[in-house]
């Protein structure tokens, strides 16, 4: 089900498409021989793009499928998150989405590797002392773009992140049967 305010999205992102190919000087056709190509590379017909797939894909706001969105990313030398946020896709906020579910159980997650920049401290107060807890929100001087892409949950106002300082042993339980790291 397509949401009505997706839909100017989508046809800004075929007539994107259309500007990218007229560019180059290519023709429906020499697009259509271009994905045979690819399709025939990959063993998968999804690849292909017919002219007439094309015209509805630049003109009626048609979505194209994964497949032919990758081979009319290759074949007009655009990089594909380039083309995805064309359709309103930023791979640059998942990290940020991520904070929106929860998965039960504990993983390694590699799917933020390509992400191209990300909001997260570039510069920290000068007067930090790793010895001492403190908000890391005071400790941040400066938020820019860089390409660490799992540090950008921390650019939330919702929530307090913090720095337990090396020699703060606040955080330990007291109990009588336990001693504290610095008594080992």
């Amino acid at each position: 089900m397509q949401l009505p305010e997706a839909r100017p999205a989508i046809l800004s992102a075929g007539q994107q498409l259309r500007i990218a190919r007229e560019q180059l000087g290519l023709t429906m056709r020499e697009v259509e021989s271009a994905s045979l190509r690819i399709a025939a590379k990959h063993g998968n017909e999804e690849y292909a793009v017919s002219p007439s797939r094309l015209s509805d894909i630049e003109t009626k706001g048609l979505l194209p499928s994964i497949y032919r969105l990758y081979s009319l990313a290759i074949i007009y030398r655009r990089d594909l998150r380039e083309v995805l946020a064309w359709y309103g896709i930023d791979v640059n906020l998942s990290a940020a989405d991520f904070q929106l579910t929860t998965p039960p159980k504990s993983h390694v997650s590699q799917s933020l590797h390509a992400a191209a920049a990300v909001q997260m401290p570039r510069k920290l107060d000068p007067a930090f002392n790793s010895k001492v807890t403190s908000s890391l929100s005071r400790m941040v001087e400066e938020w820019g773009l860089v390409p660490l892409a799992y540090l950008t949950q921390f650019f939330n106002d919702q929530y307090t992140y913090g720095y337990i300082g090396t020699e703060d042993f606040t955080m330990y339980p007291l109990s009588s049967s336990r001693n504290f790291p610095s008594d080992r």
